[in-house]
């Protein structure tokens, strides 16, 4: 197995509090009336990705815009080639 480059990490602080740095999000679920994203953190790698509240993740409105925007852009997509 290939190992993957692990770059060293750092805390970013947000209101005080220090907290890793949220590099993309992965997914989206649902449960209960609460909203989680499936996030990696920069510098872990791929095993080590978490589901994350939307509210824990104040600080990532720009990355959570771009994954809402890829899956609107797929869903269109999907819908295309249904009426195929």
């Amino acid at each position: 197995m290939k190992r993957q480059r692990v770059e060293k990490l750092k805390l970013v602080e947000v209101n005080e509090v220090k907290k890793w740095e949220v590099e993309k999000i992965w997914n989206k679920q649902k449960v209960s009336e609460v909203i989680k994203y499936l996030v990696r953190q920069k510098g872990f790698i791929i095993e080590n990705n978490t589901w994350k509240k939307e509210k824990d993740l104040k600080n990532t409105k720009e990355l959570i815009n771009k994954f809402e925007e890829r899956m609107e852009a797929e869903v269109r997509r999907q819908e295309r080639i249904e009426k195929i």
